[in-house]
């Protein structure tokens, strides 16, 4: 696991430290987990899916949660009735708890969660402000008209 020391970059930045921490806790999402498995895809230019494969887990054992920029996504199977005996010969399915973390970057938003053939889909959009997107300034366009007025002398 690679570590990188920030603090010389503190010298010289002001208004950084929110990306600094950010990147200091992405090996704290990931930490090796590989359960359960899932995809990151673009849909289109501005709209994401992150699929993940919950199988075994029923829509009321699953949690999808949006905190300070972070999708939380986690899942606890209802342990199966006492009175019930099972003798399982082999178990290749896992239903282990689980909790996967997602960074969303700024103006991403959560639009849906759907649960089907064992796969939770969860749809992203990322909505920019009118003021954030790119504008053209026009060159040589229309002058600026001064507003006519009288200077009083003093």
């Amino acid at each position: 696991m690679r570590t990188f020391d920030f603090s010389p970059l503190f010298r010289s930045t002001v208004g950084f430290d929110r990306l600094f921490d950010m990147l200091d806790q992405i090996s704290q999402f990931d930490s090796g987990q590989s359960y359960p498995p899932y995809n990151i895809e673009r849909t289109s230019d501005n709209r994401y899916r992150v699929t993940v494969a919950v199988a075994g887990f029923a829509e009321k054992d699953l949690n999808v949660e949006v905190r300070d920029g972070v999708l939380t996504i986690s899942g606890k199977r209802e342990e199966t009735e006492k009175g019930e005996d099972r003798n399982i010969l082999y178990q290749g399915i896992a239903g282990r708890a689980f909790e996967r973390r997602f960074q969303l970057a700024e103006h991403v938003e959560v639009r849906a969660a759907k649960l089907e053939n064992g796969l939770l889909h969860i749809d992203l959009e990322q909505i920019v402000p009118e003021e954030k997107k790119p504008r053209r300034i026009p060159i040589n366009g229309p002058e600026l008209k001064a507003i006519e007025g009288k200077v009083k002398a003093a």
